[in-house]
């Protein structure tokens, strides 16, 4: 199927990036032990804070890390590609294309963050293992919910990315809008501090947002935090905020290559 090709044909292309998965690798697992020691002043102040025991919180932080380029938390992911074709005009020719726009940018960036994920996910989340005490699951089913939860939170990143770049149909610069996504994932999906510390209403209201899907519920299942019936609303949460999304962004795309003059002519 050609979509498994693309997908196998962005895995090869970022994998030719070694220089940068290094530097990558290298700028996660700084940033990683940095958050790791705030966290761990933090939670001796205040023990149990949001839920989590001191080795649940670090390893939060090192599943953040991990999961940094694999679900674009700080947006782009390769999309900004897709805005580029939309600005000068060049996404004329995909739209004549015998596949589907949306199907194939989504083949695209799963092979993009399956590359990440083991490129620059596995390596940080071992050096953290090494250097702090993690609370990091020993049974494979809760791996393997977890590893969905990832699938499904990549997902939701894609469709809330692929809606920023389709508006660039109606803007002649869509980088404002796609830094200010950015700032938005990284606040409401738990990368700067856990949902579950967020105080009241605030905290509540986060976790019902698409982002808490992209990070704070993978961190959760692998954790420990959601199990049985939990675990199961968590993965249906975020099957619910992927179907949606991407039903919304054939909505958008249909709209858009209906009605808009795309730039350049």
């Amino acid at each position: 199927m050609w979509c498994v090709a693309v997908a196998a044909g962005s895995f090869r292309r970022y994998a030719t990036y070694q220089i940068a998965t290094v530097a990558g690798v290298f700028t996660n697992t700084v940033f990683g032990f940095i958050v790791a020691s705030t966290y761990i002043a933090l939670w001796h102040e205040r023990p149990h804070l949001g839920g989590y025991d001191q080795a649940q919180a670090l390893t939060f932080v090192w599943t953040a890390q991990a999961l940094l380029a694999t679900a674009a938390l700080m947006g782009s992911g390769g999309l900004d590609e897709l805005q580029e074709r939309i600005r000068s005009g060049d996404i004329a020719v995909d739209l004549y294309r015998p596949a589907d726009l949306q199907l194939w940018w989504l083949s695209a960036d799963l092979g993009r963050a399956a590359l990440q994920l083991l490129g620059r996910g596995v390596a940080p989340m071992a050096v953290g293992a090494l250097a702090f005490p993690l609370a990091l699951p020993g049974d494979p089913l809760t791996w393997a919910c977890f590893l969905l939860s990832v699938l499904l939170g990549v997902l939701v990143s894609f469709a809330l990315r692929y809606l920023v770049a389709l508006a660039s149909f109606w803007l002649l610069d869509g980088s404002g809008l796609s830094l200010i996504s950015g700032l938005a994932c990284m606040f409401f999906s738990g990368m700067l501090l856990p949902l579950r510390v967020f105080p009241g209403g605030l905290g509540e209201v986060a976790a019902l947002l698409p982002w808490a899907a992209v990070l704070q519920t993978p961190a959760d299942v692998l954790v420990g935090v959601l199990s049985g019936g939990a675990l199961v609303r968590g993965l249906v949460f975020q099957a619910a905020w992927a179907v949606a999304l991407l039903a919304l962004g054939r909505l958008v795309q249909s709209a858009a290559t209906r009605k808009v003059v795309v730039h350049g002519g």
